[in-house]
């Protein structure tokens, strides 16, 4: 794949195999899931990074929410506000989607590899995100570009407790939490490409594009 190491042949069904459970558990968190993926690999490519990262980035984006199928739907689809409880369950999947990944993890350098973004992908630049509390280059590049493209996708798709936004106020809120929550220099460059990035809105387009990306990468 590339001077930096190689992406094993049973990649693919193990990721789709665990894409399906997600889809099966949560329709709106598997297609999260499909966008999140495409957009790291789309930043990281932005970011001038190797081919063998941008894949690294898009499986990660991939995984990084499915430890949310350990999480009851009464949770992910609740309408209002979640309790003290209930939040701090909804706090744990990024450490869950690595629960998940690290048998894979054990065989393989490339599945080890992407346990940073995916542990770390809501930790903030100000040092106030979760689980860990880390702050500025603590945090692993990749966390910091899935964050980027995460929130992003979050703010933009209407859920039962919050309407989507529109791109204008999308780049208002990255620009106002540059530095804070978002990397700031990884904000710019994302902002800069994301313009000429050609949406896939229609929920066929987005598993077909998953189906795409998985079927290229063997």
């Amino acid at each position: 794949m590339s001077q930096h190491g190689d992406i094993p042949d049973w990649a693919n069904p193990i990721a789709n195999s665990l894409l399906i459970n997600v889809k099966l558990k949560d329709i709106f968190t598997f297609y999260h899931c499909c966008r999140v993926g495409r957009n790291a690999r789309r930043l990281a490519q932005a970011l001038g990074l190797s081919d063998y990262d941008q894949f690294r980035l898009e499986f990660a984006g991939l995984f990084h929410d499915i430890g949310k199928i350990g999480i009851s739907e009464n949770i992910l689809q609740k309408p209002g506000k979640l309790t003290d409880v209930e939040y701090g369950l909804m706090k744990a999947h990024p450490l869950k989607s690595t629960e998940v990944i690290e048998p894979l993890a054990d065989k393989d350098a490339f599945f080890k590899s992407l346990l940073p973004g995916i542990r770390s992908h809501h930790e903030k630049i100000d040092g106030r995100g979760y689980p860990f509390g880390l702050e500025g280059d603590q945090i692993p590049l990749a966390a910091r570009i899935i964050s980027v493209v995460d929130t992003v996708d979050a703010m933009m798709n209407t859920r039962p407790y919050r309407r989507s936004m529109s791109m204008e106020e999308v780049r208002q809120e990255l620009i106002n939490f540059s530095g804070r929550q978002f990397d700031a220099q990884i904000v710019k460059i994302y902002l800069e490409a994301s313009r000429f990035w050609k949406d896939v809105s229609e929920r066929d387009q987005d598993e077909y594009v998953i189906n795409h990306i998985l079927t290229q990468v063997a």
